[in-house]
């Protein structure tokens, strides 16, 4: 539990950021369009450049830093690097913090259910086959 000093209109993404460095999460559009802000509130994938500050209050917010780190890295982090799934690694941590928590729902998706998990969040490079494919190791590697 962190507390700030922002004004509660304060979008979350900047607070993680700014006031609390974090780099995992990414400005991108502002809009909630790409997806490379996400973070999971309670489990839940939101877009943090949209959600102000006061709509989380006390609830628990995991970043990418907190998925995993270098020496005990996520099962879905593991994957994107085994499968080489970032280019520029911009959308990385949306698509990371989606899949993380599709994984933590349905262990066992199809593609199909890996596909509309992704589907809001945007790759510019058009490593999608890599991602998808990263998904597919994650969940074998952890059933």
């Amino acid at each position: 539990m962190h507390d700030v000093d922002v004004e509660d209109s304060t979008p979350l993404l900047y607070v993680l950021r700014n006031d609390l460095g974090l780099s995992g999460p990414r400005f991108g559009c502002g809009l909630a369009q790409c997806g490379t802000c996400t973070v999971l509130v309670e489990g839940t994938p939101i877009r943090s450049c949209v959600t102000p500050v006061s709509g989380i209050a006390d609830k628990p917010v995991t970043t990418l830093e907190g998925l995993g780190n270098r020496a005990n890295p996520h099962p879905i982090q593991e994957a994107f690097i085994a499968e080489q799934a970032g280019q520029c690694g911009y959308c990385s941590n949306g698509m990371i913090m989606a899949a993380a928590a599709l994984l933590e729902e349905n262990p066992d998706p199809t593609d199909e259910e890996i596909r509309k998990a992704l589907a809001g969040n945007l790759c510019r490079c058009g490593t999608h086959t890599r991602i998808i494919k990263a998904v597919q190791r994650a969940a074998q590697n952890s059933a």
